[in-house]
C-alpha cells in the first residue's frame, strides 16, 4: 500500500517542512560535528608530523611503512595538491595513490623497483612543494617550537576537513537518522539484533531490527555476487514464514542539486534487490532535507515509497 509516493498534493509542503528540519539540525549540530572531526584530524596530523620527523623525512621507507599519511602530506604543500594533481606532477601510478589513500596499503602486484621509484617521486614532490608559510623550520638549523608545530597541524587539519566537509556532515546526519529510526522502533517494542547475528535477510525473527546489513545479490550482467548495504532492516511483529522484512534507506541532503544528480542510485538498488528476491521486496526511503518534486517524482515512478523524518510515525503505515 502506498503511503507518500501517491500524494503529490502534499509533496511541496512536506519538502518545505523537511528543509526546515534539516536546516535546524545543521545550525545546531553540524558545527559541533565538524569541530569534533577537526580535533581528531589534528591529532592524526600531529602523528604524521612525528612520523616524518616534522616533514624532514618523506622518504621511501616512511611511505612504504605508513601509506595512510599521504592525504596529510598532500595538504601540507603550497598549493595543497589534489590527488590527480599529485599523480600528474610526480608521474606515478594513479592506482598506487588510490590504494595508499583509500585502503591505506600498497598495490600487492606492483613490482618492488617500480614501487620504490614511485614512492621516491611522491616524497620529492611533497618536500619540494612543502608550504614554507607553515613549515617555517624547514631549511633552518633550529627545529620547530611547540607553537609552530601546533599552528601547522591545525591548518593542515582544516585543509583536510575542508576537503571532506560534505562527507563529515553527511555522516553525522546519517547517524542521527539511524538513531531516530532506532528510537521509534524501540518505542514500538521492537528488539535490536546485531547484523553479525543475522543468518539471512528473510530469516530474521518477527519484531526484530538491525542496522547496516549487507544483503547479498547476484548481478546478471557481471556474473558476480555483491553485497548491497542497507541502513535499516525491520521484520514486522506479525510477519509469517516467508515474509520479507522492510528495508529502509536513510537519505539526507543539504541542497536540491546533489539529490537530483544521485536519484538513480535508489532505483538501481531496488532493481537489483527485486531481481534477486522478487516482488516481495519492500524498500522505502527515510528522508530529511532538500528533496523536491523532481526527485520525489522520479522515485515514485520507480515504485519507491518514503517516510519523512518530520512525520516518522508513517513507519507504522508500512506494517510495523
Amino acid at each position: 500500500m502506498a503511503v507518500n509516493n501517491n500524494r503529490p498534493d502534499r509533496w511541496k509542503e512536506d519538502t518545505a517542512l523537511s528543509v526546515d528540519m534539516y536546516n535546524d539540525w545543521f545550525m545546531r549540530f553540524a558545527p559541533e560535528a565538524f569541530r569534533t572531526t577537526r580535533e581528531q584530524t589534528t591529532k592524526e596530523v600531529q602523528e604524521t608530523f612525528a612520523a616524518t620527523r616534522n616533514l624532514t623525512d618523506v622518504g621511501v621507507e616512511l611511505l612504504r611503512a605508513k601509506p595512510s599519511v599521504l592525504p596529510t602530506l598532500r595538504m601540507s604543500t603550497c598549493p595543497p595538491l589534489a590527488r590527480d594533481r599529485l599523480v600528474g606532477l610526480a608521474g606515478v601510478s594513479s592506482n598506487l595513490v588510490e590504494k595508499m589513500e583509500k585502503d591505506h596499503c600498497l598495490p600487492p602486484r606492483m613490482g618492488q623497483q617500480e614501487l620504490d621509484n614511485d614512492l621516491r617521486k611522491i616524497g620529492e614532490i611533497i618536500v619540494r612543494l612543502a608550504d614554507p608559510g607553515l613549515f617555517v623550520w624547514l631549511g633552518r638549523q633550529k627545529g620547530p617550537t611547540e607553537k609552530e608545530l601546533y599552528r601547522a597541524a591545525t591548518i593542515v587539519a582544516d585543509r583536510l576537513c575542508g576537503a571532506e566537509a560534505n562527507p563529515i556532515i553527511r555522516n553525522a546526519q546519517e547517524q542521527r537518522q539511524i538513531s531516530a529510526i532506532g528510537d521509534w522502533l524501540s518505542g514500538e517494542r521492537y528488539r535490536y539484533v546485531s547484523s553479525r547475528d543475522v543468518a539471512g535477510i528473510a530469516e530474521m525473527a518477527p519484531g526484530t531490527y538491525t542496522f547496516q546489513l549487507n544483503v547479498p545479490v547476484f548481478q546478471q550482467d557481471s556474473g558476480k555476487s555483491i553485497k548491497l548495504p542497507v541502513d535499516a532492516v525491520v521484520m514486522p511483529k506479525l510477519a509469517k514464514d516467508g515474509d520479507f522484512p522492510l528495508l529502509i534507506e536513510a537519505k539526507s541532503a543539504g541542497d536540491f542539486t546533489n539529490v537530483n544528480k544521485r536519484r538513480k542510485e535508489e532505483a538501481t538498488k531496488i532493481k537489483q534487490l527485486r531481481a534477486n528476491y522478487g516482488e516481495r521486496v519492500r524498500f522505502v526511503l527515510f528522508l530529511c532535507g532538500y528533496f523536491d518534486s523532481g526527485y520525489l517524482g522520479y522515485e515514485a515512478a520507480e515504485g519507491i515509497d518514503w517516510v519523512w523524518e518530520h512525520r516518522i510515525d508513517d513507519l507504522g503505515k508500512f506494517g510495523l
